[in-house]
């Protein structure tokens, strides 16, 4: 436990170095911020926030160095094979800087739903995200349901668990 907070802590202080804080962090209740960025394989097309309204979408922002944020993306992508047939999808936001470290872990580690590339930070900013990761579950009206921050061993049985809550 104390080797994980380790982690945590030493991954929440590398991203508040490279990373200014310019905006408050998106709220539950608040639409979230709409988005288009580019697919981390540049041969496909961009992903679209908008493009996705209608659909109970997670948003789930991402970094190689993030330990935990390494964890939590097989999990997420045993969640989206469960529930991507009831109009549920996944956005992880890569904003590794270079982006060729977020896609040297896609080699080792192949995943089934939408990975953008966020490497200026942009919409990281404009979700005002201050650790690694965090994510968003936003409803079918693009309204924010549930922000959750870090990621631990039984986390994903609450955000399934919020999922399944917004799919119903």
């Amino acid at each position: 436990m104390k080797k994980l907070t380790v982690i945590l802590c030493e991954s929440i202080v590398a991203l508040s170095l490279i990373l200014p804080v310019t905006a408050m962090a998106a709220s539950e209740g608040e639409t979230a911020p709409l988005f288009t960025l580019p697919d981390i394989d540049a041969d496909k097309p961009a992903i679209s926030l908008e493009s996705l309204r209608g659909k109970t979408v997670y948003v789930d922002f991402w970094a190689s160095w993030c330990a935990p944020c390494l964890r939590s993306m097989p999990l997420i992508n045993e969640l989206y094979g469960k529930y991507r047939d009831q109009d549920f999808e996944v956005i992880a936001i890569n904003v590794d800087d270079p982006i060729e470290d977020g896609q040297d872990f896609l080699l080792d580690n192949p995943l089934d739903y939408l990975i953008a590339a966020d490497t200026d930070n942009t919409v990281l900013n404009e979700f005002g995200v201050t650790g690694m990761p965090t994510s968003f579950l936003i409803d079918k009206d693009g309204v924010i349901r549930m922000v959750h921050m870090g990621f631990r061993g039984n986390d994903i049985e609450t955000i399934e668990a919020a999922v399944l809550e917004l799919l119903e």
